[in-house]
């Protein structure tokens, strides 16, 4: 009745009608991304509202599990609607553009993969796309939030949302060719890692920047005799530590390598094992100096590359490793640039100490951690002008004492 009622004849009528139901999915998908938009304007907001003191705001986990389940709900909502298009009662939903096209190009490509791909787009522009001037940047625990819902996205939301709309919109065999759910979630997989290494970077480049200033600011030639840990470094601790409860509440704590007994207690030489004392004793034979210097970097080249700015994997140990490497790398680089005395070479040895107690549990690897400590320690050995040590009880008692 609804056809007859159309003017010039029935193919155009059909064709009316289809360019209706193509503008309504159209309108559909625009009001699931606005939605999705909202939603993390919540989010947002959430995330930087003011707390009082004593009364904690919302978790991570329930605000990612509000997010996920009200943009399932909507898009669920939307295919409803949708679905209306192709009813029984409906005269035109027996039009073949109705039980082929339509399912295919316009619900299951035009709505649920569009917006997928726009979803994991935006999320990714998180950490891809620049800030605007004057615009604040992206707090590090929404990154952290959409890098897991991205993950979760390719672990099961995806194949539930396809296996859904095939549905509700079979697909006839004979039909267009559909975007396969790996290549979808190989996407939302790219979104989430991306995200988790802009992480890491955000995270790292915070830690980094407070050691930078505390090594720039100071008077490392006219420095006292070290009696305490600098207060940078107990912050450094503090910092590492909240990180590893927000990472935690999101992603499990993957695999540690098997710590050895005394990670702890390990004795922590401004040598390191390339650079033997030796280098800084008196010799009276010329080719001494040169003879070690080659052996160093021979030794150098044939040590364990540490690769700072490696992606991580999806667990907190990898998250927590790769910020604490390039920590310790802004340390090493800014040390380097320094020249010390006596008492700044030991003030160095006490901060390194510090940190090796209480940094190795945080990484995957504590020799990741030694390492970079290491080369700390022997950089700092290399740009003092009087190389004494502290001896390493008295570097023990003082960060014992904190």
């Amino acid at each position: 009745a609804l056809l007859e009622l159309l003017p010039a004849g029935t193919d155009a009528a059909a064709a009316l009608v289809a360019r209706a139901a193509r503008e309504r999915v159209d309108r559909y998908l625009r009001a699931l991304q606005t939605f999705f938009l909202g939603c993390l304007g919540d989010v947002r907001q959430a995330l930087a509202a003011p707390r009082p003191p004593g009364k904690e705001g919302p978790g991570l986990p329930d605000l990612l599990a509000t997010l996920a389940a009200s943009v399932l709900g909507q898009l669920k909502a939307v295919l409803a609607y949708v679905q209306l298009f192709t009813a029984r009662d409906v005269a035109f939903a027996s039009l073949p553009y109705f039980k082929g096209e339509f399912c295919v190009t316009a619900v299951r490509e035009g709505l649920v993969v569009a917006f997928v791909r726009w979803l994991c787009r935006t999320a990714r522009g998180f950490a891809d796309g620049p800030a605007e001037r004057g615009a604040p940047a992206a707090p590090p625990a929404l990154l952290l939030l959409l890098a897991r819902l991205c993950l979760d996205y390719e672990n099961s939301t995806i194949s539930y949302i396809l296996t859904l709309t095939d549905e509700q919109f079979p697909p006839q065999d004979s039909g267009p060719a559909v975007t396969p759910g790996p290549a979808l979630c190989a996407e939302a997989r790219a979104a989430a890692q991306r995200l988790l290494d802009h992480y890491v970077q955000v995270q790292g480049a915070a830690v980094a920047q407070m050691l930078r200033k505390s090594v720039e600011t100071r008077d490392w030639l006219g420095t006292v005799e070290p009696r305490n840990v600098r207060a940078v470094m107990k912050r450094v601790v503090e910092d590492i530590t909240a990180i590893d409860v927000q990472v935690g509440q999101l992603f499990e704590e993957g695999v540690r390598r098997a710590q050895s007994s005394d990670s702890s207690r390990r004795a922590f030489s401004v040598y390191s094992s390339s650079r033997a004392p030796g280098r800084y004793a008196p010799s009276y034979t010329p080719s001494a100096p040169m003879d070690t210097h080659l052996l160093s970097n021979i030794q150098k080249l044939f040590s364990e590359r540490i690769d700072i700015f490696s992606p991580v994997e999806f667990n907190k140990v990898s998250v927590l490793t790769g910020i604490i490497k390039i920590s310790l790398k802004t340390l090493l680089e800014c040390v380097r640039l320094r020249t010390l005395g006596r008492f700044g070479l030991q003030q160095v040895q006490v901060d390194g100490h510090y940190l090796q107690l209480y940094l190795w549990r945080f990484a995957s690897d504590e020799r990741v951690v030694q390492g970079l400590l290491d080369e700390v320690a022997a950089s700092a050995a290399h740009r003092c002008l009087d190389p004494v040590p502290m001896e390493h009880s008295v570097v023990e008692l003082i960060c014992e004492r904190g």
